[in-house]
């Protein structure tokens, strides 16, 4: 192993030991299931922002995006103009309101738990359904990062796929099964500021090896002027399906989870501002190390990057000493850890609180919820664990599928129920069946998919369904109404 390659694996130990302490820290603030599932609803923020956007952008932001551009040019930059809208949105519209009702109602601190207690459903049909849709996804989701933590080991450091996937594993399930939702609050936290620095400080010491902007500007339009542009080789269908992704946004239960987990609903605000700050500084510098890194291969024919995806890393080893080069390399791999803790956190709450709680109806006590949470975890672990074992590119390929699956399932059903006082169950079951069969049919089929990213009919057709089933199945229930009613109040109140 060379000397580089010993200061980057010093750095990689750093970080690894700092979300362990981060873990024990945590452990030591658990005391019931409120505060292993939702943090006894005290996050402040920053936290709160800071973790939302590292769970949600995992090493797409750091390898995926750059990568993309690289290659393409900014005609890739619409996906992330989407991502943003939909992030700001999603903060403007859910987190004041969602962060009211789920108090106001039976103080829910899972997204099935909310939606089968807003709409007063008795069956627990909702419930159930929600938690199975969050178990199996989940379960795929948390599987592909595993993948990109093996990959991560075999590619940076020439360890075998399988030593690193158990390392990344290791690591993120000791600290999300003994801290629980505080410390994946508190690790993601951490992660997204070592992201955020890491997409700061690369291309503005990067930008100086290329020889300044106006050098870099020349030396990309030398290799092919298309790059710098937004609209070659896009279609409008191509846009339309790029800025759709912001509508996943709503129905995401590993992101909007931290709304119902803030102090207060005053600091959403505050939360939105820093969140969509650091969101768009973080897309800026993941563009700009993209164009950066076509100017630097430019000027020197006689290095290559053999992967696109890589140039974000390789910038960093080119710009920095190896231990700070090494730092980088944790960036990509906290991007890959808050988004795997973030699932597995929420998969253990959907399996004891919406499946465990409502199928089996036992009255336990506090400290026995907690055990079974933690229990879930390393059951959810360790399936997802055995999926990624076989290093499988189809289980990466699910990401975009799940992002659109969640999005139209979920989506419309959050929404209305925050804004419309007559969606009703049967409305909402329904949505969320047309929706989820929607995004099946049209992502698997080859000609539906070339034509539109299959949240767009999915998410439309959920909404509309919901809609239209709820207006023939709506009863007043005066329940409903006296909680609708009071979030509303509530929400005046605090502004």
């Amino acid at each position: 192993m060379s000397t580089n390659e010993i200061y980057q694996l010093i750095a990689i130990f750093i970080y690894m030991a700092g979300m362990l302490v981060i873990g024990w820290y945590a452990y030591r603030r658990v005391s019931n299931l409120h505060d292993y599932m939702l943090g006894g609803r005290s996050l402040g923020p920053a936290v709160t922002a800071l973790s939302a956007g590292a769970a949600d952008m995992s090493g797409w932001l750091l390898m995926g995006l750059p990568g993309a551009i690289y290659v393409y040019g900014l005609g890739e930059v619409w996906l992330a103009i989407g991502l943003t809208i939909g992030a700001y949105l999603n903060w403007l519209f859910v987190a004041p309101r969602l962060r009211t009702y789920t108090q106001v109602s039976n103080d829910s601190i899972t997204i099935p738990s909310y939606l089968d207690n807003r709409l007063k459903d008795n069956s627990k049909i909702i419930r159930i359904v929600s938690g199975i849709i969050i178990l199996v996804f989940f379960t795929f989701y948390v599987s592909s990062g595993m993948v990109a933590g093996g990959v991560f080991f075999e590619n940076s450091f020439g360890l075998s796929y399988h030593t690193g996937l158990l390392i990344v594993s290791a690591v993120v399930i000791a600290y999300t099964l003994f801290g629980g939702f505080l410390a994946v609050s508190y690790t993601d936290f951490v992660q997204g500021l070592i992201m955020f620095l890491a997409l700061i400080l690369v291309p503005t010491f990067a930008i100086y090896l290329t020889g300044g902007v106006s050098e870099t500007v020349n030396s990309i339009q030398a290799v092919d002027p298309k790059l710098l542009s937004l609209f070659a080789g896009t279609t409008t269908a191509g846009i339309i399906s790029s800025v759709a992704w912001g509508l996943g946004y709503f129905g995401q239960p590993h992101i909007i989870v931290r709304f119902m987990a803030i102090k207060s609903v005053k600091e959403t605000k505050q939360a939105r501002r820093i969140g969509i700050g650091w969101m768009f500084l973080s897309l800026l510098g993941a563009i700009l190390i993209a164009l950066i890194g076509v100017a630097y291969f430019q000027q020197n024919p006689s290095s290559s990057l053999a992967d696109p995806e890589a140039v974000f890393i390789v910038m960093g080893q080119v710009v920095f000493h190896p231990f700070i080069a090494g730092i980088v390399l944790a960036a990509v791999l906290a991007a890959v850890m808050s988004t795997i803790s973030s699932q597995l956190i929420v998969t253990s709450s959907a399996l004891v609180e919406d499946l465990y709680k409502a199928v089996v109806k036992q009255n336990a006590s506090e400290a026995r919820y907690v055990l079974l949470g933690r229990v879930s975890i390393l059951i959810v672990a360790m399936a997802a664990l055995f999926f990624a074992w076989t290093k499988n590119e189809t289980i990466l390929d699910l990401v975009a599928f799940a992002w659109a699956g969640f999005g139209a399932s979920f989506g419309p059903a959050i929404l209305l129920s925050l804004y419309w006082r007559k969606i009703t169950t049967t409305g909402t079951l329904s949505g969320m069946v047309v929706g989820a069969i929607t995004v099946i049919i049209w992502g698997n089929s080859k000609f539906l998919s070339g034509l539109l990213y299959e949240i767009v009919p999915g998410f439309a057709l959920s909404l509309i369904v919901t809609v239209i089933v709820s207006l023939v199945t709506y009863k007043q229930n005066v329940e409903i109404e006296t909680e609708f009613n009071e979030t509303l109040e509530l929400l005046e109140r605090e502004k």
